[in-house]
């Protein structure tokens, strides 16, 4: 089993409505070399500025992306390439990322090669430290990499910050 590290970037809340944008993956191991970075094209006529202006993006450049499907098989296959055993969805915020990968694996490939669950960062962290009041204290304390809402920026300092959660004894597999 590996754990892969993901982040979506959307122009709404909610899928089909709305359109993914960009997404980054990162394999957790040792080294975070291995990484992924996808961008699709709008899937809706809708779009909220505001959401899509967080990617640093424009309407304009997110209808130049690829098309969906090419884009989920590319994912498929490098999950399949870089993932020793099933891979495991791992995120800092699970119900928003998960929502899109789901739904555009399902869609588009009619498979999701994560299955149906996966594991939120700050949930793993309240249960190591026995508290669930510190849900966010992971991302300042852990993330070396900026969070810019570059995809695998983000997936990255989410990575960094599980490997340094495993150091203070979080079991989690590694490599």
């Amino acid at each position: 089993m590996s754990y892969i590290v993901v982040d979506v970037e959307a122009d709404g809340p909610i899928p089909h409505k709305y359109s993914m944008v960009s997404f980054g993956a990162v394999v957790l191991d040792g080294t975070l070399s291995k990484t992924f970075y996808g961008q699709v094209k709008p899937i809706s006529e809708e779009w909220i500025p505001e959401a899509l202006a967080v990617s640093g993006l424009t309407r304009e450049q997110h209808l130049s992306f690829k098309e969906p499907e090419a884009e989920m098989a590319r994912f498929h296959a490098w999950l399949s390439a870089t993932s020793s055993g099933r891979p495991v969805f791992v995120s800092d915020n699970l119900a928003f990322d998960w929502q899109w990968i789901n739904y555009y694996f399902h869609f588009y490939l009619n498979e999701n090669p994560f299955g149906f669950s996966g594991r939120r960062i700050g949930d793993l962290y309240c249960g190591m430290k026995m508290n669930t009041g510190l849900n966010h204290e992971w991302k300042k304390l852990f993330r070396q990499t900026k969070h810019d809402h570059n995809p695998v920026n983000d997936a990255k300092g989410n990575a960094e910050a599980l490997l340094k959660m495993n150091m203070l004894g979080l079991k989690i597999p590694i490599g």
